[in-house]
């Protein structure tokens, strides 16, 4: 969307990129392959559960104390309260006014809260975090520079034994919540996925021999899953109903926190005023429309493109965030190219 403020470009370059065939990423997806040569087929391997993603430019945040779950759970949408050990959830940190500020990716081990947050994100995570301690026995870190984060196209919490990871839940329905895209049939439901919290130091040691797949084929399966993403699906006035965020990252009925009362409200009350959709894009072309174009409707702008990205099966796909009311029969246009949509928050 034209008016994303993405996060700022992260400095660690990482080590996996010197693996032959690696093709750096810029702006966002700084410090990480984009792909190993073969996307298409980095896809396929994903889809298989034998390749790995380097998301080492994602930020690691930790949140240390005695009074870490309850505090958390104080300030984010999520119920945290009594949260087992390796048990993962994703919580979101909400403005005054109901926006999604901030996307927390959070597993805790017994002793530590370990958050994942977008690439850049995380300082801005720790400065709030330190804002709201009061207190509390709590202590928080931003230790992105010991450790990095591996994507696997992998289902299951991590066990004894294993390195801590965060298992997407995706396009479940988490606690008390409720769903504004399909609970039947979703697309999200054939994407396995999680990400594995390791030193920054042993990355390469961590991944093996495993193939390494790139950002792009990691994307194209995201929005293939039709699953939201913090900078890109967001600007400063989302809201969660917009996005289909609830399934996964809103408790209804926890209590308070900062923005609940406009979840409740468009909950109990209304529609919201934009929608999330999936677009079908004319593969006759070469090249991709950019993050942020125009989506019209005739000649005029309904909605942005907020990731794109080139399936192995479908071709061109994205997302797009779009005015509520516009007719989900109609075909748009982006960039000149004819886009199908399929709906996913109803009109």
């Amino acid at each position: 969307m034209s008016d994303v403020e993405l996060p700022v470009r992260p400095t660690t370059r990482s080590p996996l990129l010197s693996r032959p065939g690696a093709v750096a990423g810029e702006g966002l997806e700084s410090g990480v392959a984009l792909h190993h040569g073969d996307p298409m087929r980095e896809q396929r391997l994903l889809e298989e559960g034998l390749a790995v993603v380097d998301l080492s430019n994602r930020d690691v945040v930790t949140v240390t104390g005695p009074d870490r779950l309850s505090w958390l759970h104080s300030l984010t949408t999520q119920h945290l309260l009594g949260l087992e050990p390796r048990q993962s959830r994703e919580a979101l940190v909400l403005t005054p006014k109901g926006h999604v500020e901030h996307s927390l990716h959070l597993v805790d081990d017994g002793e530590t809260t370990w958050v994942t947050t977008e690439p850049g994100a995380g300082q801005a995570l720790v400065d709030w975090l330190d804002r709201m301690r009061f207190m509390l026995r709590v202590e928080v870190a931003l230790v992105t520079d010991d450790w990095a984060v591996l994507g696997e196209p992998h289902a299951n919490e991590s066990a004894e034994g294993e390195p801590l990871a965060w298992r997407d839940p995706w396009p479940d329905l988490v606690g008390d919540t409720t769903a504004y895209g399909p609970e039947d049939g979703h697309p999200g439901v054939e994407r396995a996925w999680r990400e594995v919290i390791v030193p920054r130091a042993d990355l390469a040691a961590a991944v093996g021999d495993r193939p390494l797949a790139g950002l792009w084929a990691a994307e194209a399966l995201r929005i293939a899953a039709w699953r939201p993403r913090l900078g890109l699906e967001t600007d400063h006035r989302t809201i969660v109903h917009e996005v289909d965020w609830l399934r996964t990252a809103v408790h209804l009925h926890k209590g308070c926190y900062r923005g609940q009362e406009t979840v409740a409200r468009v909950h109990n009350l209304g529609r919201p005023p934009r929608r999330i959709v999936f677009l079908h894009l004319d593969g006759s072309g070469h090249v991709l429309p950019p993050q942020g174009s125009d989506v019209l409707a005739g000649d005029r702008v309904v909605g942005r493109v907020t990731s794109v990205g080139r399936h192995h099966v479908d071709g061109p796909i994205a997302l797009a965030v779009i005015k509520r009311n516009t007719d989900p029969t109609l075909d748009l246009l982006v960039d000149g190219l004819a886009a199908a949509q399929t709906t996913i928050v109803a009109p």
